[in-house]
């Protein structure tokens, strides 16, 4: 058989082979190119440029120096007003009405496992509660949802009524909500919400603002003379730092304030930052957890209304020593108790020096990592996060003590920081979440590289947003320090 020689360097096979190799090289070039171009457009490196030092903080100083003057408070005779109203929703029915709260089907927030199953029934029902307090011509009211946020969408809503028919601003109105992951879903559009709390649905919205803007015209509606007085007592026994464990610390404080109007009605305030997680993914009945076993105790007690606002939750997990709706009632039953053994030994006072600080922050470009160094760039990312430019800190002062409103999962080892700062000046803190809007979980900076839920997942906005939105909470509590306005026309010494 005659024998062919074979070119020196060319593919076994023969010459026929090349143009494929060429092909397959140059297809896997034009992949290369196309992961490069991508991975340009879609990725970036993580910010860690001290927040002091970029545009965002700037622009929330200028608006800072334009509305300083309305956080100084005045002193005079406080008046209140007290109001709730039922915010359980109505399920199995043909169709959705939400202006009676009647619905089809409706998902559970809270859970991502659930997967968007509607709820089944009622266990405990769900409400909505305010308390207005005005002192001269300064109103503020404390509104608070047995539910697991109050979003942004829903809050917009309820500025807007409450804008046309009270003349009520974004700062007078104070949102927070007991985080129960057993409430009502359907108020999320996009990826991220609807993985928390189902499918998206409209009419769920409207029940929603109707509720809240509801409460708070009543509340204003029935204001008359009253008295405030303040406590707190330590339970850690309900609380464990679920992030770092024994390493870190945990706000072991309930806080609480009674109001009580000259006619004998009262209501009491709340906040603790155990996140209201006894009842599990599994339970598909609404509920409000230990917080609506909190509330239904301190009624009970005292022929009264009990309002509770999420504390600083972020990290912070119950520790309920039963399961369920068993354990659920264990530790809400024995957090009412704490607060109800205080309550006679409170001092109530009429006169009182009244504050409203508010400031719209603005926020610095989200950073969704995909590594400690690497995060989406903010456009890919704004697809994803249901969160705007701006968000609101609060403050409301109550001669010295100052409940501050956060958007988001405050850490409670951050609030714990602040309750030192503010003991340090003479005055006592009280630090709640979710105020009508959300930008993730705010936690202390040195956990920022963690793996896990919070650190990874659910930090939107990167690892300088601890230390600004600290910032910014001291300067609301300090600013509110101010010489105290007297009502009757007289001033009096500003306050040390």
């Amino acid at each position: 058989m005659e024998e062919h020689a074979c070119p020196e360097n060319e593919p076994a096979g023969g010459p026929s082979k090349r143009p494929v190799l060429r092909w397959m090289i140059r297809s896997a070039a034009v992949v290369v190119l196309l992961l490069a171009m991508i991975a340009i457009a879609c990725l970036d490196s993580v910010d860690y440029e001290p927040y002091f030092n970029a545009e965002y903080f700037r622009a929330t100083t200028d608006y800072w120096r334009q509305q300083a003057e309305k956080a100084k408070p005045v002193t005079g005779d406080l008046r209140a007003g007290f109001a709730r109203t039922l915010l359980t929703p109505g399920i199995g029915y043909a169709s959705n009405n939400p202006s009676k709260g009647q619905f089809k089907a409706l998902p559970l927030a809270g859970y991502g496992q659930r997967q968007g199953r509607s709820a089944t029934g009622v266990h405990d029902d769900l409400y909505v509660k305010a308390v207005a307090f005005q002192v001269g011509d300064r109103l503020g009211i404390m509104v608070a949802a047995d539910a697991l946020i109050i979003p942004r969408v829903v809050t917009d809503i309820v500025l807007e009524q409450l804008d046309r028919d009270l003349k009520l601003s974004r700062a007078q109105v104070y949102f927070s909500a007991t985080h129960t992951h057993s409430s009502l879903g359907g108020w999320g559009e996009g990826w991220v919400a609807e993985a928390f709390a189902g499918g998206y649905q409209p009419e769920a919205i409207s029940w929603f603002a109707d509720r809240l803007a509801g409460v708070v015209r009543a509340a204003v509606a029935d204001l008359s003379s009253a008295s405030i007085g303040h406590g707190r007592v330590a339970r850690p026994e309900y609380v464990r730092n679920r992030l770092v464990g024994e390493r870190g610390r945990v706000d072991p404080e309930l806080s609480f304030a009674l109001v009580r109007q000259s006619d004998g009605d009262t209501a009491v305030l709340g906040s603790y930052a155990a996140h209201a997680t006894v009842l599990p993914a599994g339970n598909m009945e609404w509920s409000g957890d230990y917080p609506g076993c909190w509330q239904r105790a301190v009624e009970k007690a005292t022929g009264g209304i009990a309002i509770f606002l999420a504390g600083g939750m972020g990290s912070h997990s119950p520790v309920a020593g039963e399961k369920g709706f068993v354990g659920a009632e264990r530790m809400g039953n024995g957090l009412a108790q704490a607060c109800l053994d205080q309550l006679p030994g409170l001092s109530l006072t009429n006169r009182i020096a009244f504050a409203i600080a508010g400031l719209e922050i603005t926020l610095p470009e989200p950073q969704v990592r995909i590594s400690d160094a690497i995060r989406l760039r903010p456009w890919l990312a704004r697809r994803l996060l249901p969160v705007g430019q701006r968000v609101f800190l609060q403050v409301f002062r109550f001669q010295d003590w100052r409940w501050v409103s956060t958007p988001c999962d405050f850490s409670g080892e951050l609030a714990l920081e602040i309750k030192d700062f503010a003991r340090s000046r003479g005055f006592q803190a009280v630090i709640t979440s979710f105020n009508g809007d959300y930008v993730g979980y705010v936690i202390p900076s040195r956990y920022y590289h963690l793996e896990g839920y919070e650190p990874r997942l659910m930090s939107f906005f990167g690892p300088n947003l601890p230390d600004y939105f600290e910032e910014w909470i001291r300067r609301l509590m300090v600013d509110s320090i101010h010489p105290t306005v007297e009502i009757q026309g007289e001033i009096s010494v500003a306050e040390h």
